[in-house]
């Protein structure tokens, strides 16, 4: 790129002023997501002279918000030179406001003395510019209290952390639109104006405690077991409000529904999105209409807007431009029943005809915190997988967001085994379905789906063949102790409370090897620059399973020097890396190689 000729500077996140005149975008090298804040001019790339140092790091991120004039904006820093001891070097994210033209070293510090060590900060500004929206998270999967600046400069605190409110964002209508789930683990959306920005004056416009419409299983989407999602409340996953319309993404189990109302809660329609897919971005579109990107198991991530008036949606420009053809794939809802009888959705993607003889080839993936949810999207890398007659199934496990808020708190803290206990109920249904067999499973998942591969392996090493673990979390009760780990504390626990202590200790994978077992074979994947996880994680657990693997099967260990925890990777980078992932997979699970008719045999387990 134009900014460094090596191509190994990526963009962190870029947020265009107000008049589109000028983008500020925080780049960082080597997928380190160490950023600085730099601005260019967007009618000629020209950049300009402010360039603003520590605005974005792992984990907690950083934000812009631009004033009404484009002269300036509001930004998150991290503390420069003594301002912290070392050791709090890259935690207390404050808000600073930059006039352009001026040294960094000038700017206003504006708010964040009260936020927690390990807050993390967005911004956003109202149409006119002239309020700001902080929203601070108390860490990675913690609660999030929100401030706004109104016109007149003031300040004033809208939510606190005890208060549930998750999201928030300004509405067409000037108000502040917020996600609640105070006695409604699903959600509900609340309304508060700027006369009185406090949630004790809020009005709820959508709640889902109250009966939703029925919601049937999507056109093009097979259940072989015929539970289904409408046995669960359908959740609030994201909303944008425009002046007289709010639209709200619900998540069913992960697909999703993109429903409309009025602003006095009334329910207008849904907005029709194609069939087993998922809703990843609400963009208001004018005064409103809404521009959102939906994505399947087979069509690409695309945008598309809709027009409240005509209640028309049609294709936006932006959309990805592929060759692969999922046409002849077919997409199958199963449900398999974890250990303490609950209900946990599989999506299944195979090609036309395959036969469920239990020889296939099958890669399962899985997530599981942090209420991050396995949505459908499309894998381009999956049309080789599924081309050697390979099934590619997604597990919307405890941990995540399928479900709604309760959906995340069951895989969260002292509930975190119900995460690992669903995985291998899904493989173990996989395999009872006879869509496979141990010796033809494989399974992957990456950060805190690495924590999943870790657990899922010693818990049931006779379970898989094979396991793809990227930048995962294997040490649990060292890891608060790593550089970034104490972000983490929220959602897995804090290893000086002992009963948190313990839970983590029941499930920490690298405590959990057991000498002499045979494992399956592994490759772990790590980037020397993960600021998110430390790469000790992997080289230590790495290290126990080859001294103590009493199998034949190889415990791998891949390291990037010029990568991080994988945002921001090279393109070059990720191609070599998926390389490697599936030249792996194939030796390990005895495929043939494509176009081929030599017929090959994984050895058993």
């Amino acid at each position: 790129n134009s900014t460094d000729a090596k191509g190994s500077m990526s963009v962190d996140f870029y947020v265009p002023s107000l008049d589109a005149r000028r983008v500020a975008v925080s780049l960082s090298l080597h997928g380190s997501e160490d950023g600085a804040l730099h601005i260019f001019e967007t009618a000629t790339g020209k950049e300009l002279a402010d360039v603003i140092p520590r605005v974005n790091y792992p984990t907690a991120g950083g934000s812009v918000a631009w004033n009404s004039d484009g002269s300036g904006f509001w930004y998150t820093r991290y503390p420069q030179g003594d301002e912290r001891p070392a050791a709090d070097i890259n935690f207390f994210q404050q808000i600073f406001f930059h006039t352009l033209g001026t040294p960094a070293s000038e700017d206003q510090y504006v708010l964040g003395q009260q936020f927690p060590r390990i807050a993390e900060s967005m911004l956003e500004t109202s149409d006119d510019g002239k309020s700001v929206l902080v929203s601070v998270r108390n860490g990675d999967g913690g609660e999030v209290e929100h401030f706004v600046r109104r016109s007149d400069g003031e300040w004033k605190q809208v939510t606190h952390f005890e208060d549930e409110i998750r999201d928030a964002s300004f509405g067409g209508d000037g108000a502040i639109y917020m996600l609640s789930h105070a006695n409604a683990s699903n959600g509900k959306l609340l309304r508060v104006t700027l006369d009185r920005p406090n949630v004790a004056d809020a009005r709820v416009v959508v709640d889902t405690t109250k009966k939703l419409p029925p919601q049937s299983l999507p056109d093009g989407l097979k259940a072989t077991e015929r539970v289904s999602d409408a046995t669960k409340e359908m959740a609030i996953d994201n909303f944008v409000a425009g002046r007289k319309t709010i639209y709200v993404a619900m998540m069913a189990g992960g697909p999703s529904e993109l429903l409309t109302y009025d602003h006095a809660g009334n329910r207008i329609g849904r907005v029709p999105i194609p069939p087993v897919s998922s809703v990843y971005e609400l963009v208001r579109s004018g005064a409103d209409d809404v521009l959102f990107r939906d994505a399947s198991y087979t069509t690409p991530a695309s945008w598309f807007r809709y027009q409240a008036a005509s209640k028309k949606v049609t294709p936006a420009a932006l959309k990805t431009k592929t060759s692969v053809d999922f046409s002849d794939a077919v997409v199958v809802r199963e449900f398999a029943t974890s250990k303490d009888g609950t209900k946990v959705p599989i999506n299944l993607v195979y090609r036309k005809g395959l036969k469920r003889d239990g020889t296939n080839p099958l890669l399962l993936y899985g997530y599981g915190g942090y209420s991050i949810s396995e949505r459908p999207g499309m894998s381009m890398s999956s049309r080789v997988w599924l081309d050697a007659g390979g099934i590619a199934a997604y597990a919307n496990i405890r941990g995540g967001g399928e479900y709604g808020e309760a959906w995340h708190q069951a895989g969260r803290m002292l509930n975190k085994q119900n995460v690992f206990d669903d995985f291998a109920a899904c493989a173990e249904y996989l395999i009872a379905r006879k869509y496979t067999n141990p010796s033809k499973l494989a399974i992957q998942g990456g950060s805190n789906g690495g924590l999943l591969m870790g657990a899922v392996m010693t818990q049931h090493p006779q379970l898989m063949r094979a396991v793809v673990s990227h930048v995962g979390v294997y040490d649990m009760p060292r890891n608060s102790r790593t550089p970034n780990g104490v972000f983490n504390t929220t959602e897995f626990g804090n290893p000086d409370i002992p009963i948190e202590f313990r839970a983590m200790m029941a499930y920490s994978p690298y405590h959990h090897v057991v000498d002499g077992t045979a494992y399956p074979a592994a490759l772990f994947l790590t980037g020397d620059n993960d600021g998110r996880v430390d790469p000790m994680n992997s080289r230590k657990f790495v290290a126990r399973l080859q001294a103590t693997n009493s199998s034949p099967y190889p415990i791998l260990l891949r390291t990037n020097s010029k990568a991080g925890h994988g945002l921001g990777t090279a393109l070059s980078e990720a191609v070599a890396a998926s390389a490697d992932v599936y030249s792996f997979l194939w030796k390990e699970l005895g495929l043939a190689p494509l176009g081929s008719s030599e017929v090959r045999t994984a050895a058993p387990r």
